[in-house]
């Protein structure tokens, strides 16, 4: 409907960073823009540019308003490669730079920060041209309404599109006018959601057919979803075929598990010497990253390989949780204990060059020509170069192959292995190293931490539950305000950005994960009482949806709901688990009722999609609610040590509660023996006859 803007029928370059420049040359420090003074890395990079950046708030938007100009939002992240090539093309250059401060208020944002601000003209973007990507750059009235976006775009088009809109601005403003209003009705109706009255029944065989919808768009030669061109992760995708293999023994959702896991962990998307997944593959095999590393994707897939073990027990999903565990204490770990968001994607201005090798490099290290060898074609590497003529280590996958001509075992294989890698490291560490975003996310903090806690449930190291519960600390101190309210970031020092619904409904899980080990009944309350703030201010009462900002945030053009999954999982559908979660463990109707209502509101839309791949997380609390969820009660001197032995298992629908006493919660009530640590398993507060080894409460749960 919005095509009719004809002056911009150009053809858009598809270059983004789909969904830094720490270290990357800059003009030179004559220019200094009006982000000099903010926080954000992926701000302060473009701080000296000579292009005239604002950062968004009050002050720039009643700016556009006085001088009636147009904004260009310009949005992007610290380790984007494509938003460092559009910087060094357009925005460090002085001939562009005048266009762009002559005629509009140009504005930047980090997504990371404010990705509400880029959810508004990502949908503007996403209505305009279908697809959307970062860098984002969008064209918006002086109130901020969008009138058109495109993503990444070459010098010459990117000033040929500023001449026309200047143009267009001065001589035909109602052209504009009209657009931003078919725009923004747009972008407010894409989130519109009814509530649904009708009757709430969450069948066994409705929730297998939405989960092998899933199934059906796997790829069962390299994993992950079938696709010609680039592959994500996707973690929540797995966590949902995991939990439908416990629920009724379907081995294909297994099958498509561990493919995927394991294509991913031997592709290079995979850092192979230093732990740590990259963002995508940009190939259908998992080959060659998008080399930018990000916390969110690393906590989440630490927390699936975890879960993934308790159903296989297969010993390298847990060398890929000890080595990414390893990797983000080493590049991401703020001394408060909180992690970092990210690492950029290039170095020296080149993308992936920290991680690729050179077949002579690998010889010059490996001095033993046969061990080079082995090493070489383990991991595919090559003179001619398996990725733009170098070498992206990537694990073969034909290894009987491979001891079969050099005449060695599996043991022999690892030995050179484990002898060289560390050589490798070592020489790899003397680089010119990816910059960091050294902001702290409390969303993707709270991703880490959940992550962390399964992997104490896993592998029972303490290690692992030790950071998580230090991680908490830093948010509770750091990131809570007196009113009891969260902040999004925290750098240098200082918190500036009121929390968004993602950062209270990640935080709320993973405190509600770290009392199920840890039977700290603190770590519960303190999620009751984010949950209680969330229905405050967050909720949209004609139906009982999640808002993504609170109402005492500014009004954007339009105030949007996040409703599907992605890479991940919608804030909505986390606060739909997250009230069914803590509705059982106080026993609150109300929170178990506004789960099953959000869930309700979501069905038609699940249905009519065909897209289980993008609502995994809801299907998720669909499987919970067919039938009650187990509620696992242990209390006893050994309640601690008990919980860590039953939470060993997968447990596709329960909690676990206890205490060495009865604590505050009701399910506990007159369950303390004296002297004895009873385990009760529990459906809807009733509870079978108590049992004291945690391997005939297993039974119970069938």
């Amino acid at each position: 409907m919005l095509r009719y803007i004809t002056l911009l029928a150009l053809t858009v370059t598809i270059y983004s960073c789909k969904s830094s420049k720490s270290d990357n040359a800059q003009s030179d420090d004559k220019y200094t823009n009006h982000l000099i003074n903010e926080s954000s890395p992926y701000l302060l990079q473009h701080a000296h540019n000579p292009v005239d950046w604002h950062p968004w708030n009050d002050e720039t938007l009643a700016k556009a308003k006085a001088e009636d100009k147009m904004m260009i939002v310009s949005i992007g992240y610290s380790s984007c490669h494509w938003c460092h090539v559009m910087e060094h093309e357009s925005f460090e250059d002085t001939t562009v730079a005048r266009i762009m401060n002559e005629n509009f208020i140009p504005v930047k944002v980090d997504r990371e920060e404010r990705p509400d601000v880029d959810d508004v003209y990502m949908t503007a973007c996403q209505l305009i041209s279908g697809s959307g990507g970062w860098p984002l750059n969008a064209f918006a009235m002086p109130d901020g309404r969008p009138v058109w976006a495109g993503t990444y775009f070459p010098k010459d088009q990117w000033s040929d599109i500023l001449n026309q809109f200047t143009k267009l601005y001065k001589e035909d403003k109602s052209k504009l006018e009209d657009s931003a209003q078919k725009i923004t009705q747009g972008i407010a109706s894409r989130d519109a959601i009814k509530i649904n009255t009708g009757e709430q029944n969450y069948s066994l065989d409705e929730f297998s057919a939405n989960t092998k919808n899933l199934i059906d768009k796997i790829d069962w030669k390299q994993g992950g979803r079938k696709s010609n061109s680039t592959k994500f992760p996707m973690p929540n995708n797995y966590d949902l075929l995991l939990k439908y293999h416990a629920m009724t023994g379907d081995q294909k959702a297994l099958e498509a598990t561990e493919l995927t896991l394991d294509k991913m962990a031997a592709g290079g998307i995979y850092d192979q010497l230093g732990g740590g997944f990259a963002r995508y593959s940009v190939d259908p095999e998992w080959l060659a990253p998008h080399f930018e590393k990000m916390l969110y994707d690393n906590g989440q897939l630490i927390n699936l390989y975890a879960n993934a073990y308790k159903v296989t027990k297969n010993p390298e999903y847990k060398r890929i949780v000890e080595q990414t565990v390893a990797w983000a204490e080493r590049e991401l770990l703020d001394e408060g204990g909180a992690y970092y968001s990210s690492l950029d994607a290039d170095s020296e201005g080149e993308e992936g060059k920290f991680y690729v090798w050179s077949q002579t490099e690998i010889d010059s290290l490996i001095t033993d020509k046969n061990h080079a060898k082995i090493f070489s074609e383990y991991y595919t590497i090559s003179s001619g170069g398996n990725w733009e003529h170098t070498n992206i280590l990537y694990v073969t996958d034909n290894i009987k192959k491979l001891l079969t001509n050099n005449n060695i075992t599996q043991d022999q294989l690892n030995e050179i292995l484990d002898r060289y890698q560390p050589i490798l490291m070592a020489h790899r560490d003397k680089r010119i190293r990816p910059g960091t975003d050294d902001k702290v996310l409390t969303s993707w903090n709270g991703l880490m931490i959940d992550g962390l806690v399964e992997s104490y449930k896993a592998f029972g190291d303490q290690a692992y539950l030790d950071k998580a519960i230090r991680a908490m600390k830093f948010i509770q101190e750091k990131q809570v305000k007196k009113d009891g309210s969260l902040y999004r970031n925290y750098k240098d020092g200082k918190s500036a950005i009121n929390a968004f619904l993602d950062d209270y409904a990640t935080i709320i899980k993973a405190s509600t994960n770290l009392y199920s080990v840890t039977l700290d009944e603190s770590y519960l309350q303190f999620a009751k009482k984010l949950t209680d703030y969330t229905l405050q201010h967050f909720v949209d009462p004609e139906n009982k949806m999640f808002n993504y900002t609170s109402d005492l945030d500014a009004n954007l053009v339009a105030r949007k709901k996040e409703l599907a999954d992605d890479v991940i999982p919608g804030s909505n559908s986390m606060m739909a688990r997250n009230l069914h979660a803590i509705g059982l463990y106080f026993d609150n109707k109300e929170y178990k009722s506004q789960a099953k209502q959000m869930l309700n509101n979501m069905l038609p839309q699940i249905e009519a999609s065909q897209s289980a791949d993008f609502y995994s997380n809801w299907i998720q609390l669909h499987g919970d609610l067919i039938k009650p969820t187990y509620e696992v009660a242990i209390v006893g001197p050994d309640a601690v040590t008990k919980a860590r032995e039953l939470n060993a298992n997968y447990l596709a629908n329960a909690i676990v509660l206890g205490g060495t006493d009865e604590g505050t919660l009701a399910l506990l009530k007159e369950k303390l023996q004296e002297g004895e640590t009873m385990i009760y398993v529990c459906q809807n507060k009733v509870c079978k006859f108590p049992v004291t080894e945690v391997s005939k409460a297993l039974e119970l749960m069938e």
